[in-house]
């Protein structure tokens, strides 16, 4: 039986309704999304929270994967970070009270996904240059430093993460 695999998502067209200065950041983070899904089809639940030479656990990368998506694009939007959001943060890279499953992470980063990219749709290109504050002090940033540091950020996760699940999947 042949499959046929398709071209990286960048190499597929523009993505519908995404201004075009932002296709490589959507580009990005759909490729993020095929690769960590695929990655994780029958990771066995009891490695989820393994550590590799004192290096993050695959459950701490996807928490993390999703949480830094949530925090960077409502900076974005020239938020502030909510209760909620700290709690998570703070919560990352533990299982938690209750048990975290692969699939449960992994439908979290889905539908983060899907948020980011319905809000990479609705942003006007025009406040790409805009001034956004990050963290408690404020740190400069621009609408489109945070985002294009979401997709660099999201790829840099996914490559720890794809070492270390094939580590130890061994």
């Amino acid at each position: 039986m042949s499959v046929t695999k398709l071209p990286e998502v960048w190499l597929r067209g523009p993505l519908a309704d995404v201004p075009a200065l932002l296709q490589p950041v959507a580009h990005a983070l759909l490729q993020a999304r095929e690769e960590l899904n695929e990655l994780m089809i029958g990771f066995p639940e009891v490695l989820l929270w393994e550590k590799l030479a004192g290096m993050a656990s695959p459950g701490f990368h996807l928490q993390h994967l999703t949480g830094v998506l949530d925090r960077l694009f409502t900076y974005a939007k020239g938020g502030l970070l909510s209760d909620e959001q700290l709690t998570y943060l703070a919560a990352e890279g533990k299982p938690g009270e209750e048990e975290t499953s692969v699939g449960s992470l992994v439908n979290a980063f889905n539908q983060k996904i899907d948020a980011v990219l319905q809000q990479l749709k609705t942003t006007d290109e025009s406040t790409l240059t805009d001034w956004r504050g990050v963290g408690r002090v404020q740190l400069p940033s621009t609408v489109i430093g945070l985002y294009t540091h979401s997709a660099e950020h999201t790829m840099r996760h996914l490559g720890q993460l794809i070492v270390t699940v094939k580590v130890l999947k061994q």
